[in-house]
């Protein structure tokens, strides 16, 4: 038997720099999805016209946190991100109970993104083309085109998702224009920052709708081990991805409530939803910009799919590399040096679970993406109340590797207010599903699967540490340090003797 020490399994690196990763956070975003798709709900379910003021306040509150995981990335650089924060803080049982529940997490966002996308191409081909296919065909043809570039090079996926990133920003900045233009009665209403507007008795379920609309805007740090200089690459994207997101929003759903007036939101939305913003766009800018406008929209939620893959493919990586998972999820492309096993692995679950719903007649909207997608907003706040305790443990152990503000004030700051955020999902979830006659399914049958998950993740660890010690100890610490530089490699040519 040979001795060799076998290397450890590396996805290729210094290939992503601040740019590609803002634009792989915001396009997981996907800011036209939620102008048109989560603003519009909101204000429909809802009726409350301070939907613009809540993004401002989620985002101050996502600040605390981004403070200590900002810190934290500049000492810990993993494609499992909250797991190998978590194994870093609060020990290796905790990282993998983490893992589980990023993985149903951002899965669940993902595949549910795909009975949105379906279901939107399909009426838009109908509506425009008189073509009629079924939701379901339309999304296993995205899943194949997202799994085909999911096996490809990181940084081509980045410039896929740069460029269909860019236009639809484009076109929601033409929307607020529009809109800021031709206010309701005349005149610029401020009625959507209002406070006495948001904080009536209906801002549980407006957090819970607008919480989601953040999802994604953490995840620059699963692509640490593949930054130019992770030490600040991570930090800057998720600031920048946080100020962005929450700036725009806000201004976006504030153009909203003042061209449509605040008095006539709940009405108008429910109505039109996304066309509330596509025929303010055909008026001012044309039917041609209206149609491009659909067109991104279908593209800002193909945006959102390659995103959300591309980081369950590097969760898997990371699990299979250390041994928590089968080895083979750590197996990377020759060529693209992304998780190639990953990849194909979330491709499958996903074309399972979409064939599923087709199969059982379930809406694609109503049910897998509405379902999906707030399971994955309460597991994702979820971790980042639990990542934000473990930041605290680190830098316990590590005093002089931040300062107070960012290894103790901020982050027992952001667990407060982010498992506070958790329990209003938890008691809105019902609002979430679209129920208005909530039983114990709609209420507690997606968040009760997170703590059985989170659960199970501890039972697995328990599993691993007592047939596998040595894999246990190992969980969460096959990080490449940000601090480390690779040495340069400097060839002595000698020099050529002068002429004369």
């Amino acid at each position: 038997m040979s001795s060799v020490h076998q290397p450890v399994p590396q996805l290729r690196r210094r290939r992503l720099g601040v740019i590609h990763l803002l634009f792989f956070t915001v396009a997981a975003s996907a800011p036209l999805t939620v102008l048109g798709g989560g603003v519009t709900t909101t204000f429909a379910v809802t009726g409350n016209a301070g939907v613009p003021l809540s993004f401002l306040v989620l985002a101050v509150a996502l600040a605390l946190f981004a403070v200590g995981y900002a810190a934290m990335s500049r000492h810990v650089a993993n494609a499992g991100a909250f797991y190998s924060y978590l194994a870093q803080g609060l020990g290796p049982r905790w990282a993998v109970s983490g893992s589980f529940v990023a993985l149903l997490s951002y899965n669940a966002i993902q595949i549910g993104l795909y009975g949105l996308f379906g279901a939107s191409l399909a009426g838009f081909l109908s509506s425009t083309f008189g073509i009629t296919l079924p939701w379901w065909a339309l999304a296993v043809a995205a899943l194949i085109v997202v799994g085909a570039l999911g096996v490809l090079r990181v940084d081509l996926n980045a410039r896929v998702l740069a460029v269909l990133l860019i236009l639809e920003c484009i076109i929601v900045a033409l929307y607020d224009i529009s809109a800021f233009g031709h206010p309701a009665g005349g005149s610029v209403s401020f009625a959507g920052l209002t406070p006495s507007n948001l904080f009536t008795p209906t801002v549980g379920a407006v957090f819970a709708f607008s919480i989601a609309g953040f999802i994604g805007f953490e995840s620059g740090a699963i692509y640490s081990e593949e930054c130019r200089n992770p030490r600040v690459t991570v930090a800057r994207a998720t600031f920048a991805a946080l100020t962005f997101t929450g700036l725009f929003y806000a201004l976006s759903a504030w153009a909203m409530t003042v061209n449509v007036g605040a008095e006539n939101l709940q009405a108008e939305a429910g109505t039109k939803q996304a066309d509330l913003v596509f025929s303010v766009l055909a008026q001012n800018w044309g039917g041609g910009i209206s149609v491009l406008g659909n067109l991104l929209f279908l593209t800002s939620v193909f945006a959102a799919l390659l995103s959300f893959h591309n980081g369950v493919a590097r969760y898997l990586f990371a699990l299979g590399r250390e041994r928590v998972l089968l080895a083979a999820f750590s197996r990377v492309g020759a060529a693209s040096g992304g998780p190639l096993t990953g990849s194909l692995a979330q491709s499958a679950l996903a074309i399972v679970v979409v064939v599923a719903f087709a199969i059982f007649g379930a809406d694609p909207v109503l049910q897998l993406f509405t379902w999906f997608s707030g399971t994955s907003a309460v597991g994702v706040v979820l971790l980042m109340a639990v990542t934000s305790v473990a930041v605290v443990g680190y830098f316990r152990r590590h005093r002089d590797a931040a300062s107070t503000w960012q290894g103790l004030v901020a982050p027992v700051l952001a667990t407060i207010v982010l498992f506070a955020i958790v329990a209003i999902l938890v008691i809105n979830f019902d609002v979430l599903m679209g129920s208005s006659d909530p039983g114990w399914f709609e209420r507690g049958f997606f968040p009760g699967l997170m703590l059985v998950v989170a659960l199970l993740g501890l039972g697995w660890a328990a599993v691993i540490k007592r047939n596998k010690p040595a894999v246990y100890k190992r969980i969460g610490q096959t990080a490449m340090a940000p601090e480390v530089v690779e040495p340069k490699i400097q060839l002595n040519v000698p020099t050529p003797p002068r002429a004369g």
